[in-house]
């Protein structure tokens, strides 16, 4: 699985970018897989937490459920203004819930604020960040792969 230090050693400097995206405001947007394979869409909030990017949920919750059953994920940052200046972050890859009693602990002692009641943690593996931006009225689309280059294509 392919961490946020990962990414953070193989484009460094993409990641800083796009870390800052994810915690210029407290709440993103998570698509996950249902049963049937449609989309489903929720609110959440990111950590970065060590070597990981890691999400929470509430026990139960049903985007919890959706990423037990099937990890596979897209991560959309909060877009900010309509400006798009400092840019529009998107990750993806597959999700791991972190299981262990140990881990799950640590995990909870590094958040900035206990949970309320049960929950689910999960490691979020990357398998592609892009970060869109707007410069002198043109996108600039910068992505990135496990074990490639950043890639920036410009359109008009």
């Amino acid at each position: 699985m392919v961490t946020w230090q990962d990414f953070e050693q193989q484009a460094p400097d993409l990641a800083p970018a796009v870390r800052a995206r994810f915690e210029a405001h407290r709440h993103h947007v998570l698509a996950t897989l249902r049963r049937a394979g449609a989309p489903r869409v929720s609110g959440t909030e990111v950590q970065f937490i060590g070597a990981d990017l890691t999400i929470g949920s509430m026990d139960g919750a049903v985007k919890a459920l959706d990423l037990r059953r099937d990890g596979r994920y897209a991560l959309h940052s909060h877009p900010g203004d309509e400006t798009m200046t400092d840019g529009d972050a998107k990750i993806s890859g597959v999700a791991v819930e972190i299981a262990d009693e140990v881990e799950l602990s640590a995990y909870e002692s590094d958040l900035p604020q206990a949970p309320p009641g049960p929950f689910h943690a999960f490691r979020l593996g990357i398998t592609e960040v892009v970060l869109t931006t707007v410069a002198d009225n043109r996108l600039v689309i910068r992505s990135w792969r496990p074990g490639e280059e950043v890639r920036t294509v410009t359109r008009d």
